[in-house]
């Protein structure tokens, strides 16, 4: 039998971040508003004949935007993490300490949440998010996959 898939578009807000180990203008703090897609995926569906119940994501729209939303994504790497957090005494910046950024790390990000918050209950036909493909704008995007 085949699998059942189901997509969901989420507006995960204005995020900055920067790469702190490239050598273009992306070493320096910038924003975008991102965007996501995610890709569910079952071999059944539930009782309503859906992969997955969009308004039970409500939580997990809730963790997205509280992650990016207006915040300062910073790799947990980068050389100048002190001088960044520090920010945050000030009341300059509200930053999240990332294993990695960029919008590729983003789509890992959601996927790992996606599925955290599936983990929960929330989907008795067993689906799981499978892929998530993130937008800096209209131009770029990356997709992580399972």
């Amino acid at each position: 039998m085949g699998k059942f898939q189901s997509t969901k578009v989420i507006d995960l807000g204005s995020c900055a971040f920067r790469q702190p180990r490239a050598s273009s203008h992306c070493k320096w703090l910038h924003g975008y508003r991102l965007k996501a897609k995610f890709w569910f995926e079952s071999d059944k569906l539930d009782i309503n004949n859906w992969v997955v119940d969009f308004g039970s994501l409500k939580p997990l729209k809730k963790k997205l935007e509280e992650q990016f939303d207006h915040t300062l994504c910073i790799d947990v790497n980068d050389p100048v993490l002190p001088e960044i957090t520090s920010l945050q005494n000030y009341d300059a910046a509200d930053v999240r300490i990332m294993d990695g950024v960029g919008i590729e790390m983003t789509a890992k990000w959601c996927c790992d949440a996606a599925n955290e918050h599936l983990d929960n209950g929330t989907t008795p036909n067993g689906a799981r998010c499978v892929r998530v493909e993130v937008w800096e704008h209209e131009g770029n995007s990356a997709i992580y996959e399972v």
